[in-house]
């Protein structure tokens, strides 16, 4: 899918944009649910489908190409509006990465969120809600809301830099009711406020201080977000005292998860590492410690099983190190189980896994990342 995001020349110097040339304005056909501030209610709903994994190209408000007067209905519906101070210029290379990355991952939680707002508004089987319904929902429209105009503030700024902005893709997300879409929102988002931190950790290293505010106001809302999710699967809203942390290539990894293949040129272009896939098999894994089991494919990967280890990492300590034991090789398939050392170190929510080569110790994820062969496994406690 191929779309264009144009803005004008005073569109570039600020958050809050003119109006796209050339895009749908508000006498194009409409799509229904056009004149709804409160959210969507269409009639089209996704019975039967597991996965999401076809993003139209135009949200029922023009997304991701949306005129003035839509853009101001989804300020409205967000709570608030796009900033208006002027656009971060003239960043480096390694930091136009980043926001292309920003960019990548709010598109693809419009999508999500669209679809999840789509099935429980239409009753899907799996999504219907009892008691509470109008709430849920009031509070993912806002969601919905707010994520536009992240992914439209980020492409913003990469067209403020010189950078193609970031189309949409063709999602799979692999989640066939309400529990199990909410279960992944949470994972990402904890993923993506993990990630936000490496983030600002790179604009600090490259003296680029003109984004950094903004990202900071960016991580207080998915926390936010992530406060409701927490809330709704009856979990404590704080899930550890310091939020894990991740890297720029990890979380590119896991978003390819949820891609297509071949179905978005954005992730050709974006100078960041895809590491080999690591499954984690051991389902809803409780509070304490415990063997995990995890697997991962030989296909196309030249390296010696008996040298790898599992590098566990969670909130801002060191990373731990694990050994891979009860390896089993099936053909191109790996299975093995390892360490999950819970009350040792208080594992506590996000806890990001990957199979390295073998080391003794990692001073920080990066250096994990670095070190990366198969991963990320996600692990969610608590």
């Amino acid at each position: 899918m191929h779309f264009t995001l144009l803005y004008s020349t005073a569109a570039l110097a600020t958050l809050a944009f003119a109006g796209p040339i050339g895009g749908r304005g508000e006498n194009s056909s409409p799509h229904e649910g056009d004149d709804h501030d409160d959210g969507y209610h269409s009639d089209k709903g996704h019975h039967g489908r597991e996965n999401f994994t076809d993003f139209s190209p135009f949200l029922p408000d023009g997304f991701p190409n949306p005129s003035p007067a839509q853009i101001i209905k989804i300020q409205e519906r967000a709570h608030g509006t796009l900033p208006n101070s002027p656009l971060p210029t003239g960043l480096s290379n390694d930091s136009i990465t980043s926001f292309q990355l920003i960019a990548l991952n709010e598109v693809a939680e419009v999508a999500f969120f669209y679809e999840l707002v789509q099935n429980i508004s239409n009753n899907v089987e799996g999504y219907k809600l009892g008691e509470g319904r109008d709430r849920i929902l009031e509070n993912l429209n806002i969601i919905l809301g707010v994520e536009e105009l992240h992914a439209l503030g980020a492409n913003a700024i990469l067209q403020a830099n010189g950078a193609d902005p970031i189309q949409p893709c063709k999602y799979n997300f692999p989640v066939s009711d309400y529990k199990s879409a909410i279960g992944l929102a949470a994972t990402v988002t904890d993923l993506v406020v993990g990630t936000l931190q490496d983030v600002a950790d790179i604009f600090a290293q490259n003296t680029e201080n003109g984004a950094v505010r903004l990202l900071s106001s960016v991580i207080g809302d998915e926390s936010q977000q992530e406060g409701l999710f927490r809330i709704v699967q009856k979990k404590a809203t704080p899930a550890q005292p310091f939020v894990t942390t991740s890297t720029r290539d990890f979380a590119f990894t896991a978003l390819q998860g949820f891609i297509v293949p071949g179905s978005c040129l954005a992730v050709e272009k974006i100078a960041l590492q895809t590491f080999n896939p690591l499954n984690v098999l051991t389902p809803d894994i409780k509070p304490k410690t415990q063997e995990l089991e995890f697997s991962f494919s030989l296909e196309g990967v030249d390296v010696d099983v008996d040298s790898l280890s599992l590098v566990l990492v969670n909130a801002l300590n060191k990373p731990i190190v694990e050994q891979l034991e009860d390896v089993k090789v099936d053909g191109e398939t790996v299975i093995f189980t390892a360490k999950f050392p819970f009350d040792e170190f208080l594992l506590h929510g996000l806890t990001i896994a990957a199979v390295t080569n073998e080391a003794q110790s990692f001073p920080d994820a990066i250096a994990v990342a670095n070190q990366t062969v198969f991963g990320p496994g996600l692990i969610e406690v608590n």
